[in-house]
């Protein structure tokens, strides 16, 4: 996933149906000797049935959790977007404007508090590793960056094919994946996590090798090819971006179908156009497991 110099303007256009970090807070400085202990949150965005044909699925949030031991105060962090999941999908098609227009940003949010029952009633919030006040305010550092340059929200993972070993042809960039990278992060300072098992929630494509079309500019631009842009509007013109979640997922039924019946989806990543030829078993929802990092330093006080 491409990193950016920094995160563009919101366009007055993208309005958010629920405040993003609505009591969001700026990460504290901890003190250096403070032993905090860190925890994986997790718990379902909502349950959702429909027929057999992609049967129950196990969407989840995940968000992580700090306590300070000098303090007592408990804490949250987490990574979603601002303008909804439906904005990060699928595009606006406005009336005089060729190009799809995307309202995608996801950002971090840290805020004081722990949802207790959110999480453990629907969920899980369990403790994963203990570390130090320096740790902490160095991954709040890092945290800082990624946020600066880690700016676009995506749904997809696109891959070859249902093995394991598959080509990714993309990755996704979404909640799950921030608290990956802040656990990595952990562990590269020299966190040493608890053995438990952690899984994950995944919505993938599989295609087989992707084309590229190009970027707004050369498809819908003065010298742009019209056949192509009348087929990416075509493509997303079912599709709304205003939504609620179960709306979300009504119109990712229609996706299927039309990806099923075609063979075809058009992709927008890291601000390009790309064709997918889709193949069987063309969308899968899984929880799978990525274990907790391994460091490469002897951990504090564990």
């Amino acid at each position: 996933h491409r990193r950016f110099d920094y995160r563009p303007k919101t366009d007055p256009y993208c309005q958010a149906r629920y405040t993003f970090c609505p009591t969001g807070s700026a990460i504290p400085v901890m003190k250096e000797e403070d032993v905090i202990e860190v925890y994986r949150l997790q718990a379902p965005v909502w349950e959702f049935k429909y027929g057999d044909l992609l049967g129950h699925l196990k969407i989840m949030h995940d968000a992580v959790g700090f306590r300070s031991s000098l303090t007592g105060k408990n804490y949250t962090m987490e990574w979603y977007e601002l303008f909804q999941l439906g904005n990060c999908t699928f595009p606006h098609l406005r009336p005089g404007i060729d190009a799809p227009f995307w309202c995608n940003q996801g950002a971090a949010c840290f805020y004081e508090g722990i949802d207790d029952a959110h999480w453990k009633e629907n969920g899980t919030l369990v403790l994963v590793t203990t570390i130090s006040g320096t740790m902490f305010n160095k991954m709040a550092e890092w945290v800082k960056y990624d946020n600066e340059t880690g700016i676009y929200y995506e749904t997809w993972t696109v891959r070859a094919s249902p093995d394991k070993q598959s080509t990714v042809w993309f990755d996704s960039y979404e909640c799950s994946k921030f608290i990956l990278r802040t656990y990595q992060k952990l562990a590269d300072l020299g966190a040493v996590f608890k053995k438990i098992q952690t899984n994950y929630t995944s919505i993938i494509l599989f295609s087989g090798e992707p084309v590229y079309l190009g970027n707004e500019t050369s498809i819908f631009g003065p010298l742009g090819n019209k056949t192509l842009a009348a087929a990416i509007r075509d493509f997303y013109n079912p599709f709304k971006p205003h939504q609620s979640v179960r709306e979300f997922f009504v119109d990712l039924l229609r996706i299927i179908d039309r990806v099923i019946l075609n063979h075809q989806f058009y992709l927008f990543y890291n601000l390009e156009y790309w064709f997918l030829p889709m193949k069987f078993p063309y969308l899968k929802i899984i929880y799978e497991e990525v274990p907790l990092p391994v460091g490469s330093k002897e951990s504090f006080g564990v």
